[in-house]
């Protein structure tokens, strides 16, 4: 069973990710100004994701994942580069961010195509991680 703060980084997780996905639309369809709230808006829902894995690791360390076979090997196909990404991932939105902040979009845009899909990785496969650690049964 999950605690609540596990559960939450999914929720946050998965909210950040419809963010992205929400900034993404916005700026093909050259709505700057909604683009920068959804993204805004993703960056808070991280940090305060981070804030809260922080916390929960804190509490209860790592949590094992029981499962067998084939879903165990399949578990560390995610987990692996998500947690590889991940570390790779807050420097990259910090950069982006700035870089969008300074009002630099010729140099935004090109570390936001980088970062852009790392991000998103990072949190749907964040959420897979959460679902197939507490929810597969085992």
């Amino acid at each position: 069973m999950p605690s609540s703060l596990a559960t939450l980084n999914a929720v946050l997780n998965t909210a950040a990710a419809a963010c992205l996905v929400a900034g993404f639309v916005a700026i093909k369809r050259g709505r700057r100004e909604h683009h920068r709230a959804c993204m805004l808006t993703a960056t808070g829902l991280s940090v305060a994701f981070l804030v809260s894995y922080l916390i929960h690791h804190a509490r209860v360390g790592s949590v094992p994942f029981r499962g067998t076979g084939l879903v165990r090997s399949v578990y560390f196909a995610i987990l692996i580069p998500h947690v590889l990404l991940a570390a790779v991932m807050a420097p990259l939105v910090i950069v982006t961010l700035v870089q969008a902040l300074r009002d630099r979009r010729a140099q935004h845009r090109r570390v936001a195509r980088i970062t852009l899909p790392i991000w998103l990785f990072v949190s749907v496969s964040g959420v897979v991680v959460y679902f197939m650690l507490y929810h597969l049964p085992g």
